[in-house]
């Protein structure tokens, strides 16, 4: 497959956006004061559908709900950690309580998942999204892994009417799909490989660096790699179904573990279906990251390094046959 160019998230969904919105004159953008190319060209090409509603991610949320009530599909664009937490109440109440009398498309477009503004600190890592968001009934929660696979949300999210928050990585990333990739988004992931004895279960960038790992091991250890891109609602029985070959299951999330984020969720997946198997969890460690440095540097502190990963799987290989 021909490697195809490095591109952020956010400027394929805005691409897949702009080709919608030129035959369908009923999508929003809305953003939170934030600026890049892509924007641009959607406020010159959809000058009375954009909207800069200023740094109030709080409005944005408001102002959004407000349209969706008239009909509208709104995509509502902001920083991801400020979205999700300073606006917290907003979403609950405007969008996860509110869509459960009415139709409500707007979807909440959370940029910089996880550590990808590594160098910006905590106030800007996002940890906690995965967790808060998935308290929430009524609110799908996607998790794309690059680009390919966010630019298929803009026809997904317009044709699905429900509120969604899109969690989407801050920097630039290689795709890992190819441009003829069909999603399953009812199945809410998708198997890279089949493993042996151990699969990790990833999702956003840490599918990246899964498949990495996998390919690092593949002399000694076959992993499998399963992306689970669709975290809240999820098809509980495929997702057991698929983690039943195996006696280890690693989860790996850019968030907290033992928070409620995709280590409970595969957790209670693994409970209802009575699985046998071992799980792990691997993700940030219950603190916030103060030390300054770069996004590898921040994961080799909490254990996340690729070598550390590597040789922690290893250990597990031989615990799971004798299991």
């Amino acid at each position: 497959m021909k490697e195809l160019p490095l591109q952020t998230m956010r400027d394929a969904l805005i691409e897949g956006l702009c080709r919608r919105m030129r035959t369908d004159g009923r999508t929003f953008f809305l953003s939170a004061d934030l600026g890049a190319p892509a924007l641009d060209r959607l406020r010159t090409d959809f000058p009375d559908r954009f909207i800069n509603v200023g740094i109030a991610e709080q409005n944005l949320v408001n102002v959004a709900t407000g349209l969706a009530l008239e009909g509208f599909t709104v995509y509502a664009y902001a920083i991801a950690s400020f979205l999700s937490m300073r606006a917290f109440e907003q979403i609950r109440v405007n969008l996860a309580l509110m869509s459960q009398t009415r139709p409500l498309n707007v979807n909440l477009v959370g940029l910089g998942g996880g550590v990808s503004y590594d160098l910006s600190g905590p106030t800007h890592h996002c940890l906690e999204d995965l967790s808060i968001i998935r308290t929430l009934p009524n609110l799908m929660l996607l998790s794309p892994s690059d680009s390919i696979m966010a630019g298929r949300l803009a026809d997904f999210s317009i044709c699905m009417r429900r509120p969604k928050y899109i969690r989407l990585d801050g920097k630039p990333l290689p795709c890992i799909y190819g441009q003829k990739s069909v999603f399953d988004w009812a199945r809410g992931f998708h198997e890279h490989t089949v493993g042996d004895d151990l699969c990790i279960v990833a999702t956003g960038y840490m599918t990246h660096k899964a498949l990495g790992i996998a390919r690092q091991l593949a002399g000694r250890i076959r992993v499998g790699i399963i992306d689970l891109f669709m975290l809240n609602p999820v098809d509980g029985a495929a997702l057991a179904q698929a983690m039943s070959r195996y006696t280890c299951v690693v989860t790996l999330e850019e968030g907290f573990i033992g928070r409620g984020g995709l280590d409970s969720l595969v957790a209670s997946c693994v409970r209802e279906y009575g699985l046998n198997v071992e799980l792990k969890a691997l993700g940030f460690k219950d603190e916030y990251l103060f030390a300054p440095g770069a996004r590898e540097s921040l994961y080799r502190r909490h254990g996340l390094g690729q070598e550390q990963i590597v040789d922690l799987i290893a250990s597990l290989v031989p615990a799971a046959h004798s299991a």
